[in-house]
């Protein structure tokens, strides 16, 4: 357990978000070696070793990033740390990032958690950094994320073909009418 509170960016109907510590790495590192988990990000299980992994992510909380951030998922009841949620590519002078989440505990799959932990970075990105236009890719046959992003104010803009993978972009465009998603 840290000795310092941690900063909570955002709470849902179901979640908090708060930044990351030394202590949910344990869980990343699971969830990133899990071979179905990196196929949902198109991407191979990790393979380096939790050492190395490990100071990856403590040389990421002691340095963090303008462009990139990623944020915990903790769930409200017991605050189980369940996933992560994550900008990236953030350009402030276009007021865009891209955003990505795994709920890595499949116990919390299907009910809710991730159109709540994704509604929740939404609102925290656009009106903590200001940005007026949020989007994010998955791929084609993940209709249970398309749904949850739908749900969160997504909406589906065109397929996009990275090397063998087929992916839907998909936008949010936060406080014009009618962009809330289809």
């Amino acid at each position: 357990m840290t000795s310092t509170a941690l900063r909570v960016i955002g709470t849902g109907e179901l979640v908090r978000l708060r930044e990351k510590r030394i202590e949910d790495a344990e869980n990343d590192y699971a969830w990133r070696r899990d071979p179905e988990l990196a196929g949902y990000d198109a991407a191979k299980p990790l393979t380096m070793s939790f050492t190395t992994f490990a100071a990856t992510i403590a040389e990421e909380l002691g340095y963090p990033q303008n462009h990139r951030r990623s944020f915990a998922i903790e769930e409200l009841s017991g605050s189980s740390h369940i996933g992560n949620v994550m900008y990236y590519g953030y350009d402030s002078a276009q007021g865009v990032a891209e955003l990505g989440i795994t709920i890595g505990d499949r116990d919390y799959w299907s009910r809710g958690y991730g159109t709540d932990a994704v509604a929740t970075m939404l609102r925290y990105l656009c009106e903590e950094l200001g940005l007026r236009r949020v989007f994010l890719h998955t791929l084609t046959w993940n209709h249970r994320a398309r749904e949850c992003f739908l749900r969160a104010g997504f909406r589906r803009v065109r397929e996009v073909t990275r090397g063998p993978h087929v992916f839907v972009l998909m936008e949010a465009l936060p406080g014009l009418p009618g962009d809330a998603g289809e």
